[in-house]
């Protein structure tokens, strides 16, 4: 997991001397795959950065966040957790039929006004290799451009870096990661959970996939090539 998250970082210079890198964790297996993996490559990187863990409480019945806590305990961190009525908001108050919009602007925003608060000028996020070619197919399938999330990303409004140093893990080696070290995840919550535009675009790169092997890989170089380096380089 470091040899992934060291690549991404180096090649797109994620972090930089003295960074207080936020991590969005959510309880889910990327988030705490990151976690982990942030919090021991900060011991021997050799530009110097402090881990600081957030943790935003959605409201979902049945959260629970003992056992982030209990992780960052751990690897030596303090977990800081915020409030927030997003859950409320959107399925109680507005009932968003399709709610991971709203959802998603919610909870960014509440993430990057905690991350300010605690002097935080980076927010990682456990977006994934998988995550980047689902990403590309959603935008391509549903609004007919080429376009995916960036390595790293300036947010003029908010003043914060978003960063995502797994870019280039796969979401089979992270899950053999956290099961592996036997991480508790936590469950799933959401109502609109297996029922989402995502989880449709990872059903078909799924089947795409076992027609034509390698395909996913083609698909990431293409991203590579076509979005992200066009835009290093400038």
């Amino acid at each position: 997991m470091m040899s992934y998250a060291r690549r991404a970082i180096d090649k797109y210079d994620m972090i930089a001397e003295g960074d207080r890198v936020a991590v969005g964790v959510s309880g889910g297996k990327d988030s705490l795959a990151l976690l982990c993996t942030l919090a021991s490559l900060a011991r021997f990187h050799p530009k110097h950065f402090e881990v600081v863990p957030i943790n935003l409480r959605m409201g979902f019945p049945g959260e629970d966040d003992s056992h982030i806590r209990a992780l960052c305990g751990e690897l030596g961190l303090a977990l800081n957790s915020f409030p927030s009525d997003v859950y409320e908001v959107v399925f109680n108050i507005r009932k968003e039929k399709h709610p991971c919009s709203l959802c998603a602007n919610m909870r960014r925003g509440a993430l990057h006004a905690a991350a300010k608060s605690l002097e935080c000028g980076k927010m990682a996020l456990g977006h994934h290799y998988d995550d980047a070619v689902e990403t590309m197919l959603m935008n391509l399938f549903i609004e007919g451009r080429f376009a995916c999330f960036d390595p790293v990303s300036y947010l003029d409004r908010s003043d914060i870096t978003i960063i995502r140093p797994l870019i280039y893990a796969p979401e089979k080696d992270i899950s053999h990661f956290v099961r592996s070290s036997d991480i508790a995840v936590s469950p799933k919550l959401c109502p609109a959970d297996g029922n989402t535009r995502r989880e449709d675009a990872k059903q078909k790169l799924a089947e795409l996939e076992r027609v034509d092997r390698g395909l996913k890989r083609r698909l990431f170089g293409a991203i590579e090539r076509g979005i992200w380096e066009p835009r290093e380089a400038k």
